[in-house]
């Protein structure tokens, strides 16, 4: 089983997810590679999640290729740095994208908030 199919069932199989606690809405993330799209479809109501594998109609749309997503899935990449740099695409609202980020999985080696704050000598 591939890093997004996992991250998807894990999703959907968790079924609740606090840091989503005040999130609504649905999500379709297409995964572009050559003339095929897989489509994931996240619906989440309050914190409550279901996934499934379909083209549905989405608040917000993310459109990206399967290996920039294993590597978004996986803690390898940022989602925010991927849309930055237009390696990833988003279609409506964008304050789902921003929200489902967190869930995300981090770098393995971080621990807490994704950046470290250093003090500058005075």
């Amino acid at each position: 089983m591939d890093m997004t199919t996992r991250f998807f069932e894990d999703l959907d199989r968790r079924g609740y997810e606090p840091l989503l606690a005040k999130t609504a809405g649905t999500l379709r993330f297409d995964l572009h590679e050559g003339a095929q799209t897989m489509h994931w479809l996240l619906e989440i109501d309050r914190g409550n999640l279901r996934v499934r594998q379909e083209d549905q109609e989405a608040d917000t749309v993310v459109g990206a290729d399967p290996r920039l997503f294993g590597e978004l899935v996986s803690g390898q990449e940022n989602a925010i740095a991927a849309l930055l740099r237009g390696d990833m695409t988003v279609s409506g609202d964008l304050r789902l994208v921003l929200q489902v980020e967190r869930i995300f999985p981090g770098p393995g080696d971080s621990r807490g908030p994704h950046h470290a704050f250093q003090r500058r000598a005075a």
